[in-house]
């Protein structure tokens, strides 16, 4: 690949909610011959393991009024400028064909400085409620994509685009994996609670799980994702219920675990929805509550309509209910092959292609426009 190919510019940053998707559309762009670039700042970058190694990572500084002390409030606007300057420079070196944020306030440096500059942007929102950072440029980008539909709120005059949530190749290696319903053989519960708000999970889930009846706990073993503070007492609880369990703050390997599964309990964050419908399993999501404008519900709605997971709200969550619910799947094969089904129907394993066709779309249109007003 030469300097000539074009460049793509990927705003992300924050969460692996917004890097996850970031990084399909990268790998998509890769193979399509284009360059990409990561701009995110230093936690983000911290989320950008997986991305492809030919994926420059390009950190700058960025903040949020949501967090610190006066002093630091004080001090946001002088880092978005300082890190503004610092995209603006590099645009300038190595004009990019087009730059497509992700939401995060580490999105703001690089979309800010290609409105300055005129550049081709867009931006991709993952979930059902707009993100304070995508509100804030919906007018100011030429596309608005949403990965969850209907997305809210859609700015007056902004048309949205829905193309789905893109998944890493690992999940569309498995995308529609056959489902193995549960019977009287082993099976698995994963356990994953995304990077905030799994503590609810820890404080329920293990429990229910103990009181399933014996016919079905025979045969369950649990991989659960647990916060370290977490982790230490969720692991003694499976062991001393004589519970076969793998506790682990982080699993490398989602999209295998997912496959493997009979049933997942999850959060609702976009990426978690998107990629438990393009493998096709049915769920159990309890959405954070305290996510922006309860944006997790939103996300579960599609899946939950389609019949392919049950939700419940955090405030109603307690092991005894839980437990039915974890029964009511694995002690009905036929119900659970069904929910699998459904989940399937749901998920988009294409948007990742939708999307480079939307970015390659709107740099050639922009080049003809140039070309048009040169000639």
């Amino acid at each position: 690949m030469t300097n000539k190919a074009p460049l793509l510019i990927i705003a992300a940053g924050g969460t692996g909610g917004h890097m996850f998707p970031a990084q399909a559309l990268a790998e998509a762009m890769l193979a399509r011959g284009w360059r990409v670039k990561l701009s995110t700042d230093v936690r983000g970058a911290r989320y950008a393991g997986g991305f492809p190694d030919a994926v420059g990572i390009e950190e700058r500084s960025s903040a949020t009024f949501a967090r610190g002390g006066p002093l630091g409030k004080l001090a946001v606007p002088f880092r978005v400028a300082g890190g503004v300057l610092g995209a603006l420079v590099r645009m300038l070196t190595d004009s990019p064909s087009a730059v497509v944020g992700f939401g995060g306030y580490p999105s703001i440096p690089a979309l800010t400085a290609a409105t300055l500059l005129r550049l081709p942007r867009m931006i991709h929102e993952q979930n059902g409620v707009l993100g304070t950072v995508n509100k804030l440029f919906a007018k100011r980008v030429h596309i608005l994509a949403c990965g969850t539909w209907p997305t809210a709120p859609i700015p007056d005059g902004v048309e949205a685009v829905h193309v789905g949530n893109p998944v890493r190749a690992a999940v569309l290696e498995r995308a529609g994996a056959g489902y193995i319903p549960p019977g009287d053989y082993p099976m698995t519960l994963l356990v994953i609670g995304g990077s905030q708000g799994a503590r609810a999970l820890s404080d329920n889930v293990p429990a229910a799980i103990a009181a399933l009846p014996d016919h079905i706990r025979a045969h369950v073993s649990v991989a659960h994702q647990a916060r370290d503070e977490d982790g230490e007492r969720v692991r003694d609880f499976y062991a001393a219920q004589g519970i076969r369990a793998d506790v682990e703050p982080f699993f490398a390997d989602v999209p295998r675990r997912i496959a493997e599964s009979q049933l997942v309990i999850s959060r609702a964050g976009a990426s978690s929805v998107a990629d438990i419908s393009v493998i096709g399993r049915p769920a159990i999501l309890i959405p954070y509550p305290h996510a922006t404008g309860d944006h997790q519900t939103a996300n579960a709605q599609g899946l939950v309509e389609a019949g392919g997971a049950v939700r419940i709200p955090e405030t109603q969550l307690e092991p005894a209910m839980l437990s039915e619910h974890i029964a009511s799947v694995l002690d009905n094969p036929d119900g659970a092959l069904q929910m699998a089904l459904a989940s399937l129907s749901v998920g988009k394993p294409e948007a990742a292609e939708t999307l480079a066709r939307l970015v390659e779309m709107l740099a050639d249109k922009t080049d003809k426009a140039a070309e048009g007003q040169a000639a």
